[in-house]
């Protein structure tokens, strides 16, 4: 681990006890997996709109 990584992660989680570092990063895991799921549903939403429209 570099000096870098190591202060940077110090910054982020040095405050925080052990059990909330875990529930940060499993919020974090959470947040990203439901921006992903939303994507995929706004881009189903135009292709459905377009075909809707007659531009497929």
């Amino acid at each position: 681990m570099t000096e870098a990584t190591y202060y940077r992660w110090k910054n982020q989680y040095g405050r925080l006890k052990a059990e909330d570092a875990k529930r940060l990063k499993e919020l974090e895991k959470q947040n990203d997996r439901l921006k992903r799921l939303l994507a995929d549903a706004e881009l189903e939403k135009a292709a459905l709109k377009e075909l809707a429209e007659g531009n497929f």
